[in-house]
């Protein structure tokens, strides 16, 4: 079980700053000292035929939850520090998400380029719905929503 304190206090949750993760509704509750945490209020759109929560959506909130704690041990200040990019994960469905989901995560170990996380994912009522480890690997180029691009631009046929 991950144990998730609270060290920052937020009225209310926050965009991810993840663009695919806003567009689901993740919402950002804490991030600092190599733990974070991230809420998503499931809707309709994002259940599966069981109507419970789609396993691809559980697994981006692991996935954002865990790259959120790994950067919350670079931030400074309103800077959230450089990006990463999964590497690695591997996911444990325990039961199925309903009403809810929370997140919490927290950072492993760190080496200079790596941060090696683990994620939970709580239903409304409380019970462990999915557990996930993770690798990330530390980058410093910019996002390429900044307009510069983290990958080379290929030249000739792909």
């Amino acid at each position: 079980m991950v144990v998730c304190r609270r060290l920052t206090v937020v009225e209310r949750p926050v965009s991810t700053q993840v663009p695919f993760a806003d567009l689901l509704g993740l919402q950002l509750v804490h991030m600092h000292g190599g733990q974070a945490e991230v809420t998503l209020p499931l809707r309709p759109e994002l259940l599966n035929t069981w109507q419970v929560a789609h396993g691809g959506v559980t697994m981006t909130l692991l996935d954002v939850t865990m790259a959120q704690a790994a950067r919350s041990l670079n931030m400074k200040g309103q800077d959230k520090g450089p990006g990463v990019v999964t590497v690695e994960m591997k996911t444990t469905f325990m039961r199925p998400g309903e009403g809810q989901l929370t997140c919490r995560a927290r950072v492993l170990h760190r080496s200079s380029t790596m941060a090696y996380t683990e994620g939970s994912v709580y239903a409304a009522n409380g019970l462990l719905c999915a557990h996930a480890t993770g690798t990330f690997k530390y980058l410093r180029a910019l996002p390429a929503a900044s307009g510069l691009r983290v990958l080379p631009e290929k030249k000739g046929p792909e």
